[in-house]
């Protein structure tokens, strides 16, 4: 094994760490397995320190998803999305949005961690693969800033997006606790919202198709006793829910009442139903 470089100190940057591997095998070449191995465990460490303290990131995250579930559950912002349905409902189904508050933070730890270790193995893969193909003795082709960019590339914007996943974790979360309540608090159907108009929102064009559509829940109450049926857009599990893919700011807004349903999903039964009921308003 080589021995420890005295120009690698433990509170080297990331940067500074690559920048010496690469001007060390450009000098000496893939002589040995020992050389690659110290400058792989050395660029290893090198990125652990440079990433922010495990412990800093899930504190954050508890942090983000603590105050959504404040704002949405305690304060009552998710009833924009539940119009109609009573406030006393958030109450009956606290329970299980508080089961899904943990279960959304451990699996936001998790990914946060995985996401961590598969960037780092990317990084150690490319110096790898790069540092294997120098030949012993050193060559004088490499260019050095690209090889260094290259390698440095996948943790370079790991911060931002880590960033990023604390957001969109977020929407999921707030996006999984509407679905909870619309399931125990008996909606009917749909409407998908798109964020399309907002500018600078990266919107897929698919989902702005569906902007405004009023999609039926699948065995809902009204749907098992025959009242309503899927119209044009159809079910809303037949497509990708809101939130569900990366970056999707989608909500949906939920149904409770025959009367809120476009003509075309009532069923006949439906229709008489919904003139039973204004008949005895």
């Amino acid at each position: 094994m080589l021995p420890p470089d005295p120009r690698i100190g433990p509170t080297d940057s990331f940067f500074t760490v690559v920048s010496r591997a690469v001007a060390d095998l450009v000098e000496h070449g893939y002589d040995s397995e020992d050389r690659l191995a110290y400058w792989v465990r050395s660029i290893r460490e090198a990125a652990l320190r440079s990433l922010t303290p495990p412990a800093i990131m899930e504190r954050a995250l508890n942090d983000t998803l603590r105050a959504l579930y404040r704002a949405q559950v305690e304060r009552g912002a998710i009833l924009r999305r539940h119009p109609g349905i009573a406030r006393f409902t958030i109450e009956q189904v606290k329970p299980k949005l508080r089961t899904e508050l943990d279960r959304r933070i451990l699996a936001s730890a998790s990914l946060i961690r995985l996401n961590r270790e598969q960037e780092i193995a990317r990084t150690l893969q490319r110096f790898s693969g790069w540092a294997t193909s120098i030949p012993p003795g050193g060559t004088e082709a490499a260019k050095r800033r690209e090889v260094k960019e290259q390698i440095r590339k996948p943790l370079a914007s790991l911060s931002f997006r880590e960033r990023r996943v604390l957001t969109d974790q977020g929407h999921k979360f707030v996006a999984n606790l509407s679905e909870i309540l619309a399931t125990d608090g008996g909606a009917i159907a749909g409407i998908w919202h798109s964020h399309w108009r907002e500018a600078g929102y990266q919107f897929r064009p698919e989902h702005k198709a569906r902007d405004l559509l009023v999609y039926l829940l699948r065995d809902s109450w009204a749907h098992k006793v025959g009242l309503v049926k899927p119209g044009e857009a159809g079910y809303l599990d037949q497509i990708t829910q809101a939130g569900e893919e990366v970056s999707c700011r989608c909500w949906v807004q939920y149904l409770y009442a025959l009367r809120s349903l476009p003509p075309d999903m009532l069923t006949e039964k439906g229709r008489a139903e919904l003139a039973r009921v204004r008949m005895a308003a």
